[in-house]
């Protein structure tokens, strides 16, 4: 395994200095053929001073959901690191808007985005093969249906919680030159922190294999998030 690549289901680097401290797992791949971990992992790579990892592996049916602050760099991660499968709520958005007209406003036909999105999601979880998906924040339910999801097909999930500021996210708001209402914000951010907060206790959601923690730093270096390959190497 490259130094610079973790797999993102072990503490294969030792978690630094910060408020997690779990049980040692194994190191390697935690799915033994594809089975989550019996405990959940938490990876902690906050404040590394630029010893953050540049790739994250995981297994071959898992789902990755990124999850954080609207403006956070989501999308922005997703698109410059996922290597395979990913399913983002702003590429529906996008999509839509194209063939929209101008005038109308985007909140008459947000449902219409949703049901897409979601339908969409649907596919891609069902077809198998790992997957990385862009979390809404605000719905917890979604990642339920994503964990039994998984599980269903051998995999397990993962979360990557971008731990970004509010006046960064609203920073980056800004620079892609579309933002959420107050009221929206503050729906998210009370999500975002019960959920960080949890995680930083040890606490992951009900279904969730393992979380790792990024600041903006150490997203801005992960460079890749991979999927083994489930295909046996050749002459078995």
């Amino acid at each position: 395994m490259d130094r610079t690549t973790a797999y993102g289901t072990t503490p294969a680097l030792a978690l630094p200095e910060g408020p997690v401290a779990l049980p040692p797992q194994p190191v390697g791949p935690a799915y033994g053929p594809h089975l989550a971990p019996a405990t959940p992992v938490v990876r902690d790579l906050r404040s590394r001073r630029g010893r953050s990892p540049h790739g994250l592996t995981f297994g071959p049916d898992d789902v990755v959901v990124v999850t954080g602050l609207p403006g956070s760099g989501k999308s922005t991660l997703m698109h410059r690191a996922v290597r395979g499968p990913r399913v983002d709520s702003q590429d529906t958005r996008d999509r839509w808007e194209a063939r929209t007209p101008r005038f109308l406003p985007y909140a008459v036909y947000r449902p219409l985005v949703r049901l897409a999105h979601y339908a969409g999601l649907r596919r891609t979880v069902r077809a198998g093969g790992g997957v990385v998906v862009h979390d809404c924040g605000t719905q917890a339910w979604v990642r339920g249906w994503l964990a039994r999801e998984a599980r269903r097909r051998g995999g397990a999930l993962h979360l990557l919680i971008l731990d970004v500021g509010v006046d960064r996210a609203r920073e980056g708001q800004r620079a892609r030159g579309r933002g959420v209402s107050a009221y929206a914000f503050l729906r998210h951010r009370a999500a975002s922190r019960h959920l960080l907060r949890a995680v930083e206790r040890g606490t992951l959601p009900e279904g969730c294999a393992s979380a790792t923690l990024l600041d903006r730093p150490a997203a801005d270096a992960l460079r890749r998030i991979e999927f083994e390959d489930a295909r046996p190497p050749a002459g078995r």
